[in-house]
Formats: structure tokens, sequence, C-alpha cells
């Protein structure tokens, strides 16, 4: 790739391979696609092509920008890949998977999702609060989904468990046009020198 086509940041996201019950969860990962790919932006993913995880895919890419899927083996032999995908790496596991999409992103950003989603999300706050990386972290809480989270996380701070620094870390937004030009402007270049997680897992 020219150095002239490289995207000016990659976002990871993490999402659900369901949609939801709600139109608007669909509406908010295209809305998150879009303005990706209207940034200059590369989406780096779990590669899938169903739910959300698809609709966020397919708008990053009409929007101009640039897809990376990072996908395990035994999903692909489900047919869940999306072949479309500008690069679509074909890993072992789990753990190569989110070992190589924390690697290839300068900040990460859930929507709505399954326990998958709460596990990378909560996993990269960890690796965050720990010192393993500085990268943004955002938390798209769309149609009130997440306030029961927020919520507990409060309690969690207030019963002792996590110190409010902690919970800090983690830009919450309602609104696309708010959360991701905030959380970019605490992106690094891809270019820059991200502390390897390879090594975390």
């Amino acid at each position: 790739m020219n150095v002239s086509n490289q995207p000016k940041f990659s976002l990871c996201v993490y999402c659900g391979s369901r949609e939801g019950n709600d139109p608007r969860f669909a509406e908010a990962a295209r809305g998150v696609g879009q303005w990706i790919g209207a940034a200059g932006g590369q989406l780096v993913y779990g590669g899938g092509h169903a739910g959300l995880m698809g609709q966020v895919a397919d708008a990053t890419q009409a929007a101009g920008g640039r897809v990376v899927g990072v996908i395990p083996q035994s999903l692909v032999d489900r047919e869940a890949a999306n072949r479309r995908c500008d690069e679509l790496h074909i890993v072992s596991n789990m753990h190569e998977r989110k070992a190589m999409m924390a690697e290839r992103s300068d900040g990460f950003l859930a929507l709505p999702g399954g326990i998958g989603t709460f596990e990378e999300l909560f996993e990269v706050w960890t690796w965050h609060q720990l010192g393993y990386h500085d990268k943004p972290l955002g938390l798209l809480n769309v149609a009130g989904y997440y306030d029961g989270l927020l919520a507990f996380m409060k309690q969690s701070v207030a019963t002792g468990f996590m110190w409010e620094k902690t919970e800090q870390l983690l830009q919450v937004g309602t609104d696309v046009g708010s959360l991701l030009p905030a959380m970019l402007a605490g992106m690094r270049s891809s270019s820059g020198d991200a502390v390897p997680l390879r090594d975390v897992i």
C-alpha cells in the first residue's frame, strides 16, 4: 500500500454477531462504520459477516475505509467469515485473534453485544489499568443498553473493588459524532510505538 493510502488510524470495534431486537443498534453500528471511513480510518474487528459485525464492516467500506478482519479457523468452518474484508486473517484460536486485533489498533470501541463483546472490552480495559497499553477505550451506550453495566461499575468503585481512575479510563458516550472524535484525539498514529500485547495473553 502506498504511504498516501495508509489509514489515518485503526479502530478496533467489538460488537455482537447478532443485531439485537432494537433497530437503533444496527443504526449505530452503521454510523460507526461510516464515521471510520469518512475520517480516513481503518476498522479492525472480528471478521464476521453477521449481526452488528457485518453492519459496521459494510458501512466502513461503503464510506471508503479499510477493513481488517481477524477470525479463528473454527468460525471460518461455520461459514461466518466476511470474505469482503480488505484483509482477512485466519488464526488458530481466540488468543491469537485478540492479540492481533489489539496490536493492529490505535483504540478500542465496544458497541452492544453479548458475552464475547463484554469479555473483549474488559480484557483491554484491564490491560490499560495494568499499563500494557495507553490506547483510548470507548463504550457506545446505544439505547441505554449498557446502563446496568455502568451502574455496576460505579457500585464496584463505591464498594472499594475498583479505583475511580480505572472507571474513568473508559470513555462513555451515546452519540457517534461526539464519542469517536474524542477517542481519535487520544490515538497515536498507526506507526506509534505501542507496547506489544502478545505477551499479555
